[in-house]
């Protein structure tokens, strides 16, 4: 489709005078389009999540002809994807800061995502790899900025701010506990079987949410009343041509990344958050002290998120390979699907969310600091990993399963953490990068997500090894885990009043 035919899609919105955010009409306590952005994210969630539990066993399907030996190799490329996925999130956050506008970028990355689902239905190693690639450039310009565009609805001082990105956080996970349920019935029940599953089906349908997610926003974003409109001067239709042109471009890039490997990608990510903050702190020091503190104090926060991603992000990796063949998922007649392990932890996101959000403003001066409520995200985390442990040192049957409560409530305990940091983390963002780098400070959380991302693939490595899981392989990198995320939960507790200090009042 011609630039031309896609303009009426573009067209700008007039944009909001910087400061306060419009007076909206609030909608359960919320300004209104926080709701138009939750279901916008919803369907894009789906879209990503409907994919999650198949990749890797696609993989090991389709190019390691179903042997054991491949699942090393599938974590360490599901690990680099999704490392790239949040890495590309820093230059989608400039784009919408300098460039386009929050608006324009989240339409353009919704078009390339959809387009990558589509393309990874086409079982061909090389058509596989190059989806890969531009669902990864489509997310970087989409992911980061709506998450920006949330914070945008709500004032510096608005105590609702935490609450409306529980929600949203919400939002997040009703996709994600659906897309796993629907795509494993299309793929095992409706276009193939649970031995040979329809995996062209699953990526398919997640394209299609990707597209339903595009039409949404498009829909619903006038009520933004100028919210996320392009910057000054950038109101014309030629910046949008230039970064379609820098999406063609940087789709190669990605695709040559992710045959780098894990163990080199993960240099390269090293390099990027460094130079990532080199500019953070150089904005920082720029609009004077307080400024510099905050964004020394949101760059710490970073490192300890790292840790936690690198370990939660087994979900997709070490954990699908245990649930496949480890745990005992057998029911009477009944086998449970592998995928609805991916569900548990969203339906335990959508049942204690409100509890959290509501816990959190009931607290009132009692409320933990940002760094205690992230330090409580790595020891819920190591919990998870202690159960584990547990499972599988004492609780392995004759037949070398372990019960299926335990992986069960490692899910469970692993959302309670991630309640405690995940959408705390994105609020901490709008409230302390500089004012005139928001998206990218809100790359910089996403690329601290994606370095987690590919440490899981790398540790998911060593969880399989080289010849595929034992339940003596899983125990002894689960262990060494626990005691990881324990010890940093604690060392983050202890310094919470350094960071505090640093923060400068921000709560």
């Amino acid at each position: 489709m011609s630039l031309e035919a896609k303009s009426p899609t573009l067209e700008p919105v007039p944009p909001v005078t910087p400061g306060d955010p419009p007076v909206f009409g609030n909608l359960m306590g919320h300004p209104r389009p926080l709701w138009m952005l939750f279901m916008t994210e919803f369907w894009e969630r789906f879209a990503f999540y409907g994919i999650r539990w198949a990749l890797v066993l696609y993989i090991v399907a389709q190019f390691h002809g179903g042997d054991a030996s491949g699942q090393a190799d599938a974590s360490r490329t599901y690990g680099a994807y999704l490392a790239l996925v949040y890495a590309a999130a820093i230059f989608g956050g400039y784009v919408a800061d300098r460039v386009i506008g929050y608006q324009r970028s989240i339409l353009v990355g919704a078009i390339v995502m959809a387009t990558g689902l589509f393309l990874i239905s086409v079982p061909n190693p090389q058509v596989f790899q190059l989806g890969l690639a531009t669902i990864i450039v489509g997310n970087g310009l989409f992911k980061p900025n709506i998450s920006t565009m949330v914070g945008k609805l709500y004032g510096l001082k608005d105590e609702r701010r935490d609450s409306g990105f529980t929600i949203f956080y919400m939002g997040i996970n009703i996709g994600a506990m659906i897309a796993p349920v629907l795509t494993q019935f299309l793929a095992e029940r409706v276009f193939g079987t649970e031995a040979m599953p329809s995996y062209k089906m699953v990526f398919i349908a997640s394209g299609v949410g990707m597209l339903i997610s595009l039409v949404w926003f498009y829909i619903g974003r006038a009520g933004l009343q100028g919210i996320g409109a392009p910057p000054a001067g950038g109101e014309g239709m030629g910046r949008v041509g230039l970064v379609l042109v820098g999406c063609v471009v940087s789709v190669p890039v990605m695709y040559f990344l992710l045959a780098m490997g894990a163990n080199a990608l993960a240099w390269v990510l090293g390099v990027m958050f460094v130079i990532l903050s080199i500019l953070l702190l150089a904005e920082g020091i720029r609009e004077g002290q307080v400024q510099r503190d905050r964004v020394i104090a949101m760059l710490i926060i970073f490192a300890f998120n790292v840790l936690f991603w690198c370990f939660f992000e087994q979900a997709g990796s070490s954990f699908t390979f245990l649930a496949d063949n480890i745990v005992n998922r057998q029911f009477g007649d009944w086998t449970f699907p592998t995928a609805w392990f991916q569900s548990v932890n969203s339906v335990a996101i959508i049942t204690l969310a409100p509890v959290v959000a509501w816990l959190w403003v009931k607290l009132g001066k009692a409320n933990p600091s940002i760094p205690r409520k992230f330090g409580l995200g790595l020891l819920f985390n190591g919990f998870a990993f202690a159960l584990l442990w547990f499972a599988l040192s004492s609780l392995v049957s004759d037949s070398g399963k372990i019960p299926f409560w335990t992986l069960f409530m490692v899910y469970v305990i692993q959302s309670v953490g991630e309640l405690c940091l995940s959408p705390i983390g994105l609020s901490m963002v709008t409230k302390l990068a500089p004012v005139r780098l928001v998206g990218f400070g809100m790359g910089g959380w996403f690329l601290s997500t994606g370095i987690g991302n590919n440490l899981s693939g790398i540790f998911a490595g060593l969880v399989s090894g080289e010849g595929g899981m034992t339940p003596e392989s899983a125990q002894h990198a689960y262990t060494m885990g626990f005691w990881i995320l324990a010890g940093f939960g604690v060392l983050l507790f202890l310094i919470a009043p350094l960071v505090n200090k640093l923060m400068h009042g921000v709560k």
